[in-house]
């Protein structure tokens, strides 16, 4: 088609309605083909609509070409796909010499914006000054426009401020721009500050700022802005009411969105969709599926939201029926190649437990498939224990040019082999995502869960922008390995820096304090910084304390805790059990575990090695057993090495040394070296040292360079006065270079941890304490106390053995913690190696004769000693 033919058919009126309206005026001088010029309202409606276009052709057809009679027609009148060929002509023409205008430059700054060209839109910019165009507020606005699409965020915000005149429009650019690039934050104090300046909000400037409030989910601001909608009378208003309904839902005010919901008079999809994903989001599942069925009784047609949304309910039900049925509504709307829609069945699938189906539906997306498939198909492998599938699809991925991104890499690092985070963490180097905090975060919790911390801690250095989501993870590093004065620091660190810690962060730092060289105070202070923030009502927060508390010694505090909960879950109860156990108080665990079964709870392997353990310390055998068998028969938990170690312990401590072994020969599996430890601890017990030298030999060809075996074996012979043998173990041990294990003993004192070890000098105090000690034995002696021999293992004179008993490691502990503590003040000791008979008989008197409450913290259990009696009823 011509110019002329195309000219002539737009100047007849009887074959162009545009013109019978007057929507036309086509001003043609003496030779058409030298000048024309369109003025049209709704032109590209007539030059868009034939095929092809014949915008291009027409300008391409006209010599002369003026960019400021064209703008209306110039960049309008060509197809979306065809943008950038009006640009590239606009260039053209701007290098010939034909001087552009403010409309042609917001065209222009809208292009680069829409194709997040911001090299190219900072070039107009400096023309748009060149130009003097700057000043003017509509090019000021298309230059925010331009600079907070293209993700220059402080580049917007300077031309923002250097504006000498603004309009609500100038306001929305910037607030628009600040949400898009994720300033949520910043986002409502521009709002408050476009209001003081005297700009009145419009229906539009609302609508973006409520979906940045909705992602920093403020309760209280939420409500504000609610009010404020209703002020300013937007409250009918589509898409401000869209808005505030995902707005209220994220922040937990779902009664609020369903008020809004159905108080609009015209929904469209997207209020459907909001309302359906505020149910979801709120763990509402079945009342997202009763709205879905209301939208399509209502006649609104879903969309690929709509089936995302219903999708992950059934995902999050575990319905697999009715996600099929949602399948096939699927194909049958049409999104049977939707990706998104693909990739959200997929996931569903995959926390069905269907991985063969999962990972069909996501062989058809062949071609097609993003990182964000891969990815969803890689997590669903790995949460399904498919480790090996996950590796392999990981690979392929890479092999086939896909680039893994910041979710993939965080997935595949749960894979927890040392070589292979190695070769990722090589890999997220050489891709520059080491710095970013979600794989930081992920790439040091690798490292934690193999041991590798100081990895851990490098890894944390370099993540750039910390998050709390990278200290929390850091802290439970350091409460992982036991370092507790590092956790702390990492806690203190983070507040310093203005981070407010939450309750995964308390219960990091409190599960760091359960350490047995923890600071007891430690733990205290923690629990109140929690209660000031009002975060130790948090179930984790309070699991924890119960936790810690159990674990520190102070079984009462930990009872206070546990009974003040408004809500428990199973890490509470088995706490309680596990902390009753350890503390030598049977009954009690007992009782808690009546109370669950009466409340109908559910319990776990977990709950059944805390109940076998409270009857193991105080010699419920017939017990232990009953609840054996209903572990395994009533509740249907397959034993774990940990119950039969228990069963063991059980029977053994009894001096039941047959029933110990029939359990042993009949479990269905080989005996780990914890089992024969116990059976070789029990044979000591009981003198039975043909099995102690079964056992003995077991654990050594288990783990040859454990020294307790050794030392336990040579004490075995020392008792029975076979010297000879306890020489030849010694050699052996030196041979092999085993090392023995000192015994320490820790106590703390005004928040300070003082340790000892056996016939210690090191300590400042040293005089007063032997003295003290010297002045306890001779106090004891006259009180009946007479020293037990038989717990030195040596072949030495009865006086010798004597001294030696009396300056073990807990009882120089004791006497520093009596001459450095008032009276009132009770004692807490810790000892990495089991209490010997002698020094437990000791202690019991020295609690009658000092009035002290001492506790004492050993390698089995807990003995707390008041009044020369001790919990444990002499039975450990």
């Amino acid at each position: 088609m011509t110019l002329n033919t195309t000219l002539r058919a737009l100047s007849n009126t009887s074959t162009n309605p545009f013109l019978k309206l007057g929507c036309y005026q086509f001003h043609c001088h003496s030779n058409p083909l030298l000048q024309c010029r369109a003025v049209a309202i709704n032109s590209e409606t007539l030059l868009r609509g034939t095929d092809p276009p014949i915008a291009p052709q027409l300008f391409d057809q006209t010599p002369i070409r003026d960019l400021k009679q064209h703008n209306p027609l110039f960049f309008r009148s060509f197809p979306n796909e065809q943008s950038q060929e009006a640009f590239h002509i606009f260039v053209s023409l701007y290098r010939s010499g034909l001087s552009p205008d403010r409309l042609n430059m917001c065209y222009v700054l809208d292009y680069c914006a829409g194709s997040s060209d911001g090299t190219v839109g900072e070039q107009v910019h400096c023309q748009c000054v060149k130009c003097g165009f700057v000043h003017h507020v509509s090019v000021g606005n298309c230059i925010v426009d331009m600079y907070m699409k293209t993700g220059k965020v402080r580049n917007g915000r300077r031309v923002f401020d250097e504006m000498d005149d603004r309009n609500v429009v100038s306001w929305n650019s910037l607030l628009t721009g600040y949400s898009l690039n994720g300033f949520n934050d910043q986002v409502w104090e521009l709002f408050c500050q476009m209001q003081v300046e005297g700009y009145k909000p419009n229906y539009y400037t609302v609508s973006n700022v409520i979906p940045a409030l909705a992602k920093l989910s403020v309760v209280a601001v939420g409500m504000q802005t609610h009010a404020l909608v209703v002020k300013l009378g937007f409250d009918a208003e589509k898409l401000v009411c869209n808005s505030l309904i995902s707005m209220l839902s994220k922040s937990g005010m779902l009664r609020g969105a369903r008020a809004i919901f159905y108080n609009m008079e015209n929904k469209d999809s997207v209020s459907w969709n909001s309302m359906i994903a505020g149910h979801v989001i709120n763990g509402q599942d079945l009342e997202a599926f009763e709205i879905f069925n209301n939208m399509q009784s209502a006649g609104a047609k879903p969309t690929s939201a709509t089936f995302a949304s219903v999708i992950k309910s059934c995902a999050n039900l575990k319905e697999l029926g009715l996600l099929r049925v949602l399948h096939c509504k699927t194909l049958k709307s049409g999104f049977s190649t939707h990706q998104k829609v693909l990739t959200t069945l997929m996931v569903a699938l995959t926390k069905c437990k269907e991985m063969d189906d999962a990972f069909s539906l996501f062989s058809l997306m062949e071609g097609v498939q993003s990182v964000v498939s891969w990815t969803a198909m890689i997590s669903g492998y790995l949460q399904n224990g498919g480790t090996d599938q996950a590796v392999n699809l990981f690979s392929q991925m890479r092999s086939e040019g896909v680039k893994p991104n910041h979710f993939t890499y965080s997935a595949i690092l749960t894979v927890q082999h040392v070589a292979f985070i190695s070769e990722i963490h090589a890999e997220v180097i050489k891709t520059n995502y080491e710095k970013s905090s979600s794989v930081g975060t992920a790439l040091l919790d690798a490292y934690v869960k193999i041991g590798i911390i100081n990895d851990a801690v490098k890894v944390f250095e370099l993540i750039e922008v910390k998050d709390l989501i990278a200290w929390s993870a850091m802290l439970a590093g350091y409460a992982h390995a036991g370092e507790t004065e590092e956790a702390a620091k990492i806690f203190h660190q983070l507040t310093r820096e203005g981070i407010k810690p939450n309750e995964f962060t308390f219960c990091s730092i409190i599960n760091a304090c359960t350490a047995p060289t923890a600071s007891v105070e430690q733990g205290k202070q923690f629990h109140a910084y929690a209660i000031k923030l009002r975060l130790n009502n948090a179930l984790c927060v309070s699991s924890s304390l119960v936790t810690m508390y159990a674990k520190r010694g102070n079984i009462d505090s930990a009872h206070e805790v546990f009974k003040r909960q408004k809500e428990r879950d199973l890490v509470s109860w088995n706490s309680m059990i596990s902390g009753y156990a350890q503390h030598g108080q049977a009954k009690k665990a007992l009782e808690v575990f009546e109370e669950m079964q009466k409340q109908k709870l559910q319990v776990d392997a977990i709950t059944f090695i805390g109940v076998i353990s409270a009857c193991t310390h105080a010699g419920l055998v017939e017990k232990g057993q009953n609840y054996f068998n209903v572990m395994i028969n009533d509740h249907h938990v397959n034993p774990t090495m940990e119950h039969y170690s228990c069963m063991i312990d059980l029977y053994s401590r009894a001096g039941m040394m047959e029933k110990a072994m029939d359990i042993i020969n009949g479990m269905p599996f080989p005996p780990a070296a914890t089992v024969w430890r116990i059976v070789l601890g029990a044979s000591r017990v009981h003198h039975n040292i043909e099995l102690g030298k079964l056992a003995a030999e077991k654990i050594i060809a288990l783990e040859p360079q454990d020294s307790a075996a050794y030392v336990l074996l040579s004490n075995m012979y020392a008792a029975a006065g076979n010297w000879q043998e306890k020489v030849n173990v010694r050699k052996l041990m030196d041979k092999r270079k085993v090392k023995k294990e000192p015994g320490y003993s820790w106590i703390e004192v005004k928040n300070k941890t003082y340790s000892f070890l056996a016939g210690d000098l090191s300590h400042p105090l040293s005089d007063h304490i032997y003295s003290k000690l010297s002045e306890l034995n001779i106090r004891l002696r006259d009180a009946g106390y007479q020293p037990d021999t038989n717990y030195v293992f040596h072949d030495i004179e009865e006086e010798q053995k004597e001294t030696i008993l009396s300056h073990h490691s807990e009882r120089l502990a004791i006497a520093f913690g009596l001459i450095a503590t008032l009276p009132d003040i009770p004692l807490q000791i810790v000892k990495n190696l089991r209490v010997c008979g002698d020094c437990h008989s000791f202690i019991k008197l020295v609690s009658l004769i000092e009035q002290r409450y001492i506790v004492v913290r050993d390698s089995n259990r807990f003995h707390h000693f008041k009044d020369g009696l001790c919990s444990c009823g002499d039975y450990w």
